[in-house]
């Protein structure tokens, strides 16, 4: 895809979804700590079931010295509805104790310090760099960003890294934050898994999938 196209579609996502960095009321809000701890968590769940154990866990643990004492089984109990809760309860508490014995209980602020952190890949060091710390180092490719990078075109492959990097090559670094928030929303509200509403989306005429699935659909307002 053209740089400029690229561009382009940017715009139109950043004015149809003014607010994707504070929608999720997310996971990206709080201290470096807790966003880190919640990221861990949101793993294979909703934003949504993870935020109904926020209050219940940072009560109890809120700090990665607290959390790094804690016994499996009590962090287990909070964080039982998120579903894969033994290896989840196993991977905040590791993160908590990797905190304290290599960065002085403080959240690392380089990609090479997120990674030596068990449970951390580069999805969770890119929102801990971005929302917490405010640093854009890559892009989070979560299932929403993997599957619109693909429809739409910036990418030609399943393989997560690479779709990073092909995003990354697109946009100019200083978008890659905002670029992971706008593309989620849209993939939350409008170009959804099971059925995208072209008919409604703001960016059709730059689209691959459009272009090549035989929908004929009007262009939304604002685009074009």
């Amino acid at each position: 895809m053209k740089k400029q196209d690229a561009a382009t579609i940017y715009s139109l996502l950043k004015k149809q979804y003014p607010d994707a960095r504070d929608s999720p009321a997310m996971l990206s809000k709080g201290s470096a700590f807790e966003v880190l701890i919640l990221t861990i968590l949101s793993a294979q769940t909703t934003d949504r079931a993870v935020l109904l154990v926020r209050k219940p866990l940072f009560s109890a643990y809120p700090t990665p010295s607290a959390l790094a004492k804690a016994k499996p089984e009590d962090v287990e109990t909070i964080i039982h509805s998120l579903g894969f809760y033994h290896a989840k309860a196993k991977h905040i508490i590791t993160a908590s104790q990797t905190l304290l014995s290599e960065f002085g209980g403080k959240v690392p602020k380089t990609m090479e310090g997120l990674l030596k952190i068990p449970g951390v890949g580069r999805k969770t060091a890119n929102i801990v760099l971005y929302h917490a710390l405010g640093r854009n180092e890559g892009i989070a490719v979560d299932t929403h960003v993997r599957r619109l990078a693909q429809r739409i075109g910036f990418s030609d492959t399943d393989n997560v890294s690479v779709i990073e990097q092909d995003l990354m090559a697109a946009f100019p670094q200083d978008h890659w934050g905002d670029l992971t928030d706008v593309l989620i929303a849209h993939g939350r509200t409008c170009c959804t898994a099971k059925k995208p509403r072209c008919d409604i989306c703001p960016i059709s005429q730059y689209c691959r999938y459009l272009r090549t699935s035989g929908k004929t659909v009007k262009p939304a307002a604002g685009n074009g």
